[in-house]
């Protein structure tokens, strides 16, 4: 009887890995390595595998790019790896590599009240499919879906969808912005990156120059009310973040919820609640009151990735979330 497994979700930045309890999905023994202190991912899990009692053969690892062959080269980093060689060199009998939101997505049956916060909407409603983004290093995008006794992740890129301005000032944004990097994604404006972009975007627009921010500068200055510029950018990054979640609402009926994952909007959370976010995520003309009652929901859970990397190989292996 297999008693635990290996997880992990693994970013540009950090790769967290644990030990997930197979029959509870109970997560334990969560370390968090520095990418750039290894040369490949199979070195932070032979290290890690290292200071671990439980003999370990199966896992289950998500990683923040698009898994489409054997080959998985990671979006923001320079780490690539064979899966069927990594397995191999781990002497794993199972070993499956997810993307990062299909393992934030398959978290969602695991999360408790205490796991999310609601903006909005009525209650979900039960086995209806379900829309996950998150704002990080990247815009990542996933739905669920019920499907007989077991949860469906429909990965895919949605973040790199067009950014379609709403607003005269949204369409000076994308003019700035389109200058500089020829195809604007939503990933351009909504992610670390984007916030930076936003404010730059913002302040060229009004032919000024734009000092060198860091995500963290803008958020800070613009809760601080130290900079009007930081402020709009703020303001406006959670209204794009409103309309980008009413999009994927539409996308598939989503009267399970859409959820909210990502490092980003935490930090700004009481801002983000009296934002323009749930006005925006209705303001869908016609269909307005058609998401009036899908409910939007902040992943407040701390390790959504890990939890979610466990349910999926837990119903690999038979298990009913």
């Amino acid at each position: 009887m297999i008693k635990y497994a290996l997880v992990g979700d693994v970013g540009g930045t950090n790769a967290r890995l644990a030990m997930c309890e197979v029959k509870s999905g109970k997560i334990t023994q969560v370390e968090t390595f520095s990418t750039l202190k290894y040369d490949s991912l199979e070195q932070v899990i032979y290290d890690y595998l290292s200071k671990q009692k439980p003999y370990i053969k199966y896992g289950c690892i998500a990683i923040a790019c698009p898994i489409t062959s054997d080959l998985v080269e990671m979006t923001n980093h320079d780490w690539a790896f064979s899966k069927k060689k990594l397995k191999k060199n781990l002497k794993f009998n199972k070993l499956e590599i997810i993307n990062d939101f299909t393992a934030v997505s398959m978290s969602i049956p695991m999360l408790g009240k205490n796991d999310i916060f609601q903006f909005g909407g009525k209650e979900a409603e039960r086995y209806k499919p379900i829309a996950v983004y998150g704002a990080g290093t990247g815009l990542g995008v996933s739905h669920l879906v019920h499907v007989d006794k077991f949860w469906i992740s429909l990965p895919g890129e949605g973040g790199h969808v067009d950014f379609a301005p709403n607003s005269q000032e949204e369409s000076k944004i994308l003019e700035v912005l389109r200058d500089e990097l020829g195809h604007v994604s939503a990933e351009r404006v909504l992610s670390g990156t984007g916030l930076v972009n936003l404010y730059r975007a913002i302040v060229k627009s009004n032919h000024r120059r734009p000092e060198y921010l860091t995500p963290k500068d803008v958020s800070e200055r613009a809760l601080r009310y130290k900079c009007n510029d930081c402020r709009q950018a703020l303001s406006l990054f959670c209204i794009l973040m409103g309309r980008f979640g009413g999009n994927l609402a539409l996308n598939l009926g989503t009267f399970g919820g859409v959820y909210i994952a990502g490092g980003i909007v935490p930090r700004f959370l009481d801002f983000f609640k009296s934002s323009g976010f749930r006005a925006a995520f209705e303001d869908k003309g016609r269909f307005k009151e058609y998401l009036l009652d899908i409910p939007v929901y902040m992943i407040t859970h701390d390790q959504p990735g890990l939890l979610g990397a466990g349910a999926y190989l837990r119903q690999e292996l038979g298990y009913i979330l």
